[in-house]
């Protein structure tokens, strides 16, 4: 049987004081008409806060979200991985949420270095597993970890079930945290199996936009940007497997059979 989803993935950065320029107010409107131009069956956010869930809540009425804070269901105030899915499109099954440490049940449990709590927030729905994850900024060796752990939850799973790895891994693909989820490199003696949706997509949108972080400014970049991005493009010559300037990129799938025709874009629609 065939199904088809859009599933999108986007972080909305959390809410900033409101003189900031960034502020959540200055870019809620512009966040849910992103949104609704893609009409995703599946939106996967990541670092939002209760206001922002709220407002989203508020103008997506047609759909229901799962997930809790990264300090536990008892607090509602800190950063979020949350699921949102449409309600008449989708049957959820099962969800839940597990930390990226050393103790995935235990809420709010940091490890290898990390500097905040993390988490993974799941959601099977029939037929499909979503896993949605904001990895550590600062800590390498926690993005490696938490890549793992996740892969472990995603492998004791039936093979049978598709799976679309969505986040923010705060990486860049040729990290590896990536090559590791690519089946390209090990972790404590497992390899990953998964595959990068953007050059699976048959097609995409905003196939220009190389690069994911823009500090807010759409396709603009500062010099300083420009110079990272030149200068990566000049290490990774060696290696055109691995030639992608995408940065916290977005999405995983693993797939039975070739993937199916999709479309890609920034945010995501997969």
């Amino acid at each position: 049987m065939s199904v088809s989803l859009t599933v999108m993935t986007f972080n909305l950065h959390d809410d900033q004081a409101e003189d900031s320029p960034n502020s959540w107010e200055k870019r809620k409107d512009l966040c849910i008409s992103v949104i609704t131009s893609y009409s995703p069956t599946i939106l996967c956010t990541q670092q939002g806060v209760k206001t922002q869930l709220d407002y989203l809540q508020q103008c997506l009425p047609g759909y229901s979200q799962l997930g809790v804070s990264r300090r536990g269901s008892q607090d509602s105030l800190d950063e979020h991985c949350t699921i949102f899915y449409d309600k008449e499109k989708v049957e959820l099954l099962e969800d839940g949420t597990f930390w990226l440490s050393e103790s995935p049940s235990v809420p709010g449990s940091i490890s290898w270095g990390a500097a905040v709590p993390c988490i993974a927030t799941w959601a099977i729905s029939f037929p499909t597993l979503i896993v949605n994850t904001a990895m550590d900024e600062l800590s390498p060796r926690a993005r490696r970890r938490s890549a793992l752990l996740t892969w472990q939850h995603i492998a004791s799973l039936p093979p049978s079930l598709p799976v679309l790895y969505c986040g923010g891994f705060n990486t860049q693909k040729e990290s590896t945290t990536g090559r590791f989820l690519l089946g390209r490199s090990s972790e404590h003696g497992v390899v990953g199996d998964m595959m990068d949706t953007w050059p699976n997509a048959q097609v995409r949108k905003n196939v220009s936009l190389i690069h994911t972080y823009h500090d807010f400014k759409g396709d603009k970049q500062g010099a300083l940007e420009f110079f990272k991005l030149i200068l990566r493009a000049l290490c990774l010559c060696w290696d055109r497997q691995t030639q992608d300037l995408h940065v916290d990129w977005d999405s995983f799938q693993r797939l039975l059979d070739p993937p199916p025709p999709t479309e890609e874009g920034n945010p995501v629609a997969v």
